[in-house]
């Protein structure tokens, strides 16, 4: 009797302790809140794709669009943690929104970062006849004529707004908004001319800006990138120091997960960026990749929020 009893408690004890080592055991999904086609759906294929080699079970990508990708972002944030229901998690549904709209989650109560595969950074770009011949002559030119230019934006509280805003005020300068319904349009003005200058990401303006269509000022990361040749980073070009803002794209899971299989998965998706044809796919849409474990991609996570944060109160950004 008391021999059973004791095997009986080794195995409770044990079990969930089986059942961590035996992870996963069957498919897992990776929830995709945005149509296909969009950066956030073509990374979180590509890793899909590797961890089911690496995982030894099938990673189904599902996507689930909608409001801005907080449809997809709310199905993760309350399903089971258990680490079967991944989310490839991006900066706008995550770290802007939440800040801008009422949304059925709170990030960082709800959701749990897993790892961060890539940044998609920003250039500051103007028609090609735009006086000035470097991002220092922008800045000194609008901060002489304070209010007289303008610059563009895909729209009211887009990511490309508030790094705008952000370059606006870590320059000091004074400069009228313009939203657009896309990116498109804005870029199309911008080219014509209509409007001063824009931020947006270097998938969208490379092409113009290899064309001839419009001339690059700085891109938004700290560093150089070889998503932009040649294009120096604004915080040397403009004279910002610690100048950093880009669009992230990652791996979450719901908040609650056990720490050894979330640990298991952030070293997947670190094998997965080793591989060079999966970093070829990430860069060739505009995503430069760059992997960051949990607690690097958590205290990333809490610095972007507060200075987003810092942005919309000081711009007084509202989404009516």
């Amino acid at each position: 009797m008391k021999r059973s009893m004791l095997l009986f408690a080794v195995c409770l004890l044990s079990g969930p302790a089986l059942a961590q080592q035996a992870y996963p055991s069957r498919p897992l999904r990776m929830v995709i809140p945005w149509p296909p086609g969009q950066a956030t759906d073509l990374v979180g294929r590509v890793i899909a794709q590797k961890l089911s080699d690496i995982l030894g079970q099938q990673v189904i990508a599902d996507n689930r669009p909608g409001a801005g990708g907080t449809i997809g972002t709310d199905i993760v944030a309350k399903a089971a943690p258990d680490g079967y229901t991944l989310l490839a998690a991006s900066s706008g549904p995550v770290t802007i929104s939440p800040l801008l709209l009422k949304v059925p989650y709170v990030a960082e109560r709800n959701l749990a970062p897993v790892a961060n595969a890539g940044f998609s950074p920003y250039l500051l770009v103007a028609q090609a006849a735009f006086p000035p011949s470097s991002a220092r002559e922008l800045v000194a030119l609008i901060k002489a004529n304070p209010g007289k230019y303008t610059f563009a934006s895909s729209g009211t509280g887009a990511t490309a707004h508030l790094i705008g805003e952000y370059f606006n005020s870590a320059a000091g300068i004074k400069a009228t908004h313009v939203p657009y319904k896309g990116s498109i349009p804005a870029l199309t003005d911008v080219i014509g001319g209509q409007v001063s200058y824009m931020i947006e990401t270097a998938a969208a303006t490379m092409p113009l800006i290899r064309t001839g269509r419009l001339k690059a000022y700085g891109i938004s990361l700290a560093r150089s990138s070889a998503l932009a040749p040649g294009i120096p980073p604004l915080s040397v070009a403009a004279d910002l120091p610690g100048f950093e803002a880009a669009a992230w794209i990652g791996v979450m899971v719901s908040a609650g997960t056990p720490k050894p299989l979330v640990d298991k998965l952030s070293a997947a998706v670190d094998k997965v960026l080793q591989a060079q044809d999966t970093r070829e796919k990430i860069m060739s849409v505009g995503v430069e990749v760059e992997y960051r474990r949990i607690d690097e991609m958590g205290s990333y996570l809490k610095m972007q929020s507060a200075r987003f944060t810092d942005i919309i109160k000081k711009n007084g950004i509202k989404i009516e």
